[in-house]
């Protein structure tokens, strides 16, 4: 009998609540097999089964908290190799009667590591059927986490043997996604003629076609048609990325589009629960919703309000942009003042970039900025790193790319990652006013509203100035209110005097 205990949690982490078994009482486990997910006040730790064999019992159920080296389950050593071993047999003789006629080997395309912390994700979409040729590197099936998408390309090129999980089933990271039996099906000539006609099937048969459930999600949240949507998928079917472009082009050119969602709601039930529609939120989406209630059940939050004569800036800019953009190949935006008027301040305050760790805060001797961007599917945070060292140019790319990525669902795990400090544009949306909440473990974010003209007193002489609200929320257990009102003080000056930031005053 091997016990299975809680591993070392990290430095001043005690305790952990056991979130998930993987696995149950008599159920044969392989070595280094994920049994369960333990939770802490920081992260989630997976832990492997130490031997093969089959689990006898588990000692701490879900829920429940344990202390490290606690006892979580037993495992009976030796009956696992046997039975593992039909299963084996069980599974590569599933693999070759599903595609006999390639002859090869089977592949197994597995489920690709998911990103720090992320143990399971979501199969959204298949672009795929079985018995479908594929190429080496060609997408097969896109995974939903709560915080990105993730493309699975063929491991290698061959037939589609066998599906082993299908849209909307949970799946592990390392777990096991479909069969691929190699050898002589990418040859297939029958696989030519359907090529000739990819637009008459996206333009007549689209309606026939069953979208994949990422996508009608999307088009759910984001309010955009079917129609509205070119599906670039097998036989015309609308991706989620598809739908992310719809989207997109939809926002940025508003008045071409007449209120399409209004029509389907003309016939109405007399039942209110029969004109009610609902749609189960995303993996994204209940992150989102989950990470900023706890950073309000966890932080002490404040928020501070200045506001900002936008004149100089908005001369400069004016003055020196198409020069810019010919220089560098990037617009001159807003948010490379602000990046750079921020990256200053932080370094006078430096309490506003650091982060409570237990007991201790964690200074940062660096500035890797969070630019929060609004898209189809949620708020998501990519993150600028070093941004205290960039130049406007490279500020401007790097936001310019990110977003990109971003509003496509491209970007990756690590890209969302590591940020000290975060700068909000509620202003794009017309936001006059708001009160931004931290993004933990941050202790500070700076919210942009609407530049606005207003009667200002200037030297005694009311005049109108283009005027904007800034809005800092901070972490008032780290940062005090002294600390808070000079950065967002800081930030003012620089961004009514651009000159400072080359003075570094």
């Amino acid at each position: 009998m091997t016990e299975v205990r809680v591993p070392t949690l990290g430095e001043s982490v005690t305790e952990a609540t056991v979130a998930t078994w993987f696995k149950k009482p008599g159920d044969s486990v392989a070595v280094d097999e994920m049994l369960c997910e333990l939770e802490t006040d920081k992260v989630t730790v997976e832990v492997p089964s130490p031997v093969a064999g089959t689990l006898a019992d588990i000692v701490a159920g879900e829920g429940e908290t344990v202390g490290v080296d606690a006892l979580l389950a037993n495992i009976t050593e030796g009956a696992a190799g046997s039975a593992e071993a039909p299963k084996a047999a069980a599974a590569a003789a599933g693999s070759s009667a599903a595609a006999p006629a390639a002859g090869g080997d089977s592949v197994d395309v597995m489920v690709p590591t998911l990103g720090e912390s992320v143990s399971e994700a979501t199969v959204s979409t298949w672009f795929k059927k079985v018995g479908d040729a594929v190429a080496q590197d060609e997408m097969l099936c896109e995974l939903e986490t709560d915080k990105v998408s993730v493309e699975v390309p063929a491991p290698s090129a061959g037939t589609l043997a066998n599906i082993i999980a299908g849209e909307g089933d949970t799946v592990q990271a390392g777990g096991k996604l479909a069969v691929i039996s190699g050898g002589s099906a990418p040859a297939q000539p029958a696989a030519a003629a359907p090529q000739a006609a990819p637009a008459a099937v996206s333009a007549s048969a689209a309606k026939d076609v069953k979208d994949g459930p990422a996508a009608e999600k999307a088009m759910a949240e984001t309010g955009v048609s079917r129609d509205q949507v070119q599906g670039t998928g097998r036989d015309g079917r609308a991706t989620k990325a598809d739908v992310a472009r719809a989207a997109a082009a939809a926002a940025a050119a508003p008045a071409a589009t007449p209120a399409p969602t209004a029509a389907p709601r003309a016939p109405v039930p007399a039942d209110d629960a029969a004109r009610e529609e609902r749609v189960k939120m995303t993996r994204l989406r209940q992150t989102i919703a989950r990470r900023l209630k706890d950073a309000q059940n966890t932080a002490a939050i404040l928020t501070t309000y200045n506001e900002v004569d936008m004149t100089e800036v908005m001369a400069l800019r004016k003055e020196y942009k198409d020069q810019f953009e010919k220089k560098h190949g990037a617009r001159l935006g807003f948010m490379s003042f602000f990046t750079k008027a921020c990256c200053h301040a932080l370094k006078e305050v430096p309490e506003v970039n650091a982060e409570i760790d237990g007991t201790d805060i964690v200074y940062k001797n660096f500035v890797h900025m969070g630019v929060a961007a609004g898209t189809p599917q949620g708020l998501v945070v990519p993150v600028i790193r070093d941004a205290d060292s960039m130049s406007f140019a490279e500020i401007e790319k790097a936001i310019a790319e990110k977003g990109k990525r971003a509003r496509d669902g491209k970007l990756s795990m690590a890209e969302m990652q590591g940020g000290t400090f975060t700068i909000s544009n509620g202003g794009v949306y017309g936001s006059l006013m708001s009160s931004p909440i931290l993004n933990p473990p941050q202790s500070g974010i700076l919210g942009m509203h609407k530049i606005q003209d207003r009667p200002m007193v200037i030297n005694g002489e009311i005049k109108i100035r283009p005027m904007m609200y800034l809005a800092l929320s901070y972490d008032h257990r780290i940062v005090d209110g002294k600390g808070a009102v000079t950065f967002l003080v800081r930030v003012k000056e620089a961004l009514e005097d651009p000159r400072r930031l080359l003075m570094d005053l």
